[in-house]
This record gives structure tokens, sequence and C-alpha cells, in this order.
């Protein structure tokens, strides 16, 4: 009986190993058990993305369009204004032109002497064998007949050299050319009938 208790003891106070057995699990093959799955993630956040490029493609669209009638009522009221546009730009050339005329008389009528006056200072400057016959006040410039003593070609000789002094007079500044214009011998006096022309200086005026 001491025999059999024993054993008893024995045998439980065996050390418990648990049992082995391989492991056959192929974990690829194993089901996702997540409640959640990772590929639902990623199509949510394709889906989104592709909804955001859509109403962004949407609303560029749709103001392209906007900026296609815009540019389009444009170019209608620009093809429809077109010749009243090019009716008032050739009048306004015209009144450009006009406005040079009246500006280039009015420019002379300022800035001529006093008629006296220019006599005076052309009577001053003349030369002993040179006469001033008379003097022609234009728009665009002044005509002054002389008569010159002399031959022909000395008389001629004689009025080209007044001309240049003329030319160098700085009381006659308000004229930009100086030139001789016609020359004529006068058979009852013998003397050289000449005419100069000094051109007026165009004034710019500078508009405000």
């Amino acid at each position: 009986m001491l025999s059999f208790l024993k054993k008893k003891n024995d045998v439980g106070a065996a050390p418990l190993v648990p049992a082995w057995h391989p492991n056959f699990r192929n974990a690829e093959n194993l089901p996702d058990i997540k409640v959640v799955r990772t590929a639902f993630f990623v199509n949510g956040a394709a889906v989104t993305i592709a909804l955001a490029l859509a109403i962004f493609c949407g609303v560029q669209e749709r103001q392209l369009h906007g900026l296609n009638l815009q540019i389009a009522d444009w170019q209608e009221q620009i093809d429809r204004d077109a010749g009243g546009s090019a009716k008032a730009v050739a009048l306004y050339q015209k009144f450009q032109a006009e406005e040079a005329k009246i500006m280039e008389v009015d420019a002379f009528g300022k800035s001529k002497q006093v008629v006296s006056d220019l006599i005076v200072h052309l009577g001053q400057t003349l030369p002993a064998n040179i006469a001033l016959d008379g003097l022609d006040l234009r728009g665009n410039g002044l005509v002054v007949r002389l008569t010159v003593r002399g031959t022909s070609d000395a008389a001629l000789g004689y009025a080209t050299h007044y001309l240049d002094q003329l030319r160098a007079d700085k009381k006659l500044a308000q004229f930009d050319d100086f030139s001789i214009t016609a020359s004529t011998r006068n058979p009852a006096t013998g003397r050289l009938a000449v005419e100069l022309f000094f051109r007026l200086r165009v004034t710019t005026v500078k508009k405000p």
C-alpha cells in the first residue's frame, strides 16, 4: 500500500509539458478579421481625391465658359462700335490738321512784331545798294520785295549776301527758313527786283 501511494505522489509531482504539434497555418491565406479593412481607407481616399478633382475641373470649366461669353460680348461691342470709332478717329485727325493751321496763323500773329518795327529793323539792316520796296505778311511767312543795284550777277550776289545776313539775325528768330523766290531785271530802271521769303517757324503747342 505504501508503494502504491508513493507511486501516486511521484506521478502527481511530474512536470506538466504542453503537447507539441507543428504549425501548418498560412498567414497569407487566413481571412482578414479587422472590423474596418485597410482597403476601405485606400478606396475612400481615392474616391475623395477623384471627387475633388472633378469639382475643381467643373468650377474651372464654368469660369472658362463665363469668360468666353464675356469675351464674345466685348467683341460684339467692339465690332458694333468700330464704324463710329473709325469716323471719330478720322474727324479727330481732320481736327488736328485744322488746329495746326490755326495754331500756325495764331503763332505768326503773336510772334510777328509790329509791322512798323519790322520795317524799321529791315531798313536798318539794308546794305547801301539794296532798297526795300515792300512787305507782304502771309499765313505761313513773310514776303520781302527788294530792288538791288548792279549787274545781274553782282545784284544777285548782293541779295544772296543780304539773305545770309538776315538768316543770322537773332531778331528774326520767328522765321526758320530764308530763301530767294524770284529775281527779275527791271528794263526801265536796269535794276534787279528780288523777292525773298521768310518762312514762319511752327511753334509746337503743348497740350495739357
